[in-house]
């Protein structure tokens, strides 16, 4: 009895014979690229295009982004994300925010004008100090119930100066 049969020794070529066409194919490999030192290169500057590519791509979604972001656009409405995916125009702020304008997205800015006249100006500095006065109320003085109690002509005459200075009805 053998311990190795004719059964053992064809498992043991077999064996043999794959580990051989293992290294073949590396070396086959190891062999085209130092063949084709182009076309291996040729593969690496495909990848690298393909990779400089996708980036390009995603730095021109983050400026689009950003133009809206600057124009005003709330980027996380509904409707905003409709706007931003089918705007093709100008992506300057001003022309950004023309055309949310007129799909209704964003209301126009009222523009206040800087030169008021001298009466309007004078209006509202009246206005403003009318709303000091309400906020700093101080008790209604009563001049005709005062003047009707006083006791001399001088007193009278002091009261009508401090109504004349407040500016409030006599009677």
């Amino acid at each position: 009895m053998q311990p190795f049969g004719p059964s053992s020794q064809a498992w043991a070529e077999e064996w043999v014979m794959q580990e051989q066409d293992f290294y073949e194919e590396e070396n086959v490999q190891d062999q085209q690229q130092q063949r084709d030192p182009v076309r291996s290169h040729l593969k690496k500057l495909e990848a690298e295009n393909k990779e400089l590519r996708q980036l390009k791509v995603e730095a021109e979604d983050a400026k689009k982004k950003l133009a809206f972001v600057e124009a005003g656009i709330d980027l996380t409405s509904p409707m905003a994300k409709y706007f931003v995916k089918a705007y093709d125009g100008d992506m300057t702020a001003e022309a950004i925010q023309a055309a949310a304008q007129e799909a209704k997205l964003t209301q126009p800015k009222v523009q206040q004008t800087q030169s008021a006249t001298p009466q309007e100006q004078q209006a509202w500095n009246r206005m403003g100090n009318a709303a000091q006065a309400g906020d700093n109320a101080e008790p209604v003085v009563d001049y005709a119930n005062r003047m009707m109690n006083a006791k001399s002509e001088k007193e009278v005459m002091e009261l009508l100066a401090q109504a004349r200075a407040n500016q409030t009805n006599i009677i």
